[in-house]
């Protein structure tokens, strides 16, 4: 029977370069962070879960060839691109048309944590460099005589949970400032622009390049 991971000095420079690159603040990063310190914990987890599933959809595309055709066609990489460039600035339009906190509110009327879900995972989703980051990285850890994609796909799915775990620590770690926050006189409508700001810099940031890892 054919192992599903490499051997244990393989598996292990794997989970090294793994961790390193999980914990390189990347949009996903960037978007956890910042829906932990606007609505809580909570909300941040929510995006950790969103923002895995979408770096499993591209690890799986990646197995599949959906990077052999984002690294041969042009257009289709500038298509996904740019549509993940879009929608965050389309989150940021968003956050900058949110209300106004009124000054009786501590906080304000939480998004549903589905649409907090939906958003990370559209993001993590439709930034392709993440599915051309699995095509050139996990082949340097797959072991010969191994079914290719059956490698590929363990491997990518162990590098997405190893960088679910230090996203929730991002989001914990953010979400616990959150309170602190919401005490501060201001602090509301301050971070209603400081969010929506944030988020279109980072659509025109990933439209013109953006991290080389794509998290």
């Amino acid at each position: 029977m054919q192992a599903i991971l490499p051997g244990w000095p393989l598996l292990s420079a794997f989970l090294a370069a793994s961790f390193i690159l999980a914990v390189t603040p990347g949009p996903g990063v960037f978007y956890i962070v910042t829906r932990s310190v606007m609505q809580g914990r909570r909300h941040g987890i929510a995006s950790v879960l969103g923002v895995a599933l979408g770096n499993l959809g591209n690890a799986v595309g990646a197995s599949i060839g959906l990077a052999a055709l984002f690294a041969l066609s042009t257009l289709a990489f500038t298509i996904v691109k740019y549509a993940g460039a879009a929608y965050l600035i389309y989150l940021g339009i968003q956050a900058l048309r949110a209300p106004l906190a009124q000054p009786s509110e501590v906080r304000p009327a939480p998004a549903p944590l589905s649409r907090i879900f939906r958003d990370g995972f559209v993001v993590a989703l439709l930034n392709p460099k993440t599915a051309i980051f699995f095509a050139a990285f996990l082949p340097q850890f797959m072991s010969a005589g191994a079914t290719p994609i059956v490698q590929s796909i363990a491997l990518g799915s162990l590098f997405v949970a190893i960088a679910a775990v230090t996203d929730t620590c991002y989001a914990l770690a953010a979400g616990a400032v959150a309170p602190l926050l919401a005490r501060a006189r201001g602090v509301r409508s301050l971070g209603r622009y400081l969010t929506g700001s944030a988020f279109i810099s980072l659509g025109v940031f990933t439209a013109l390049g953006g991290p080389r890892n794509g998290k």
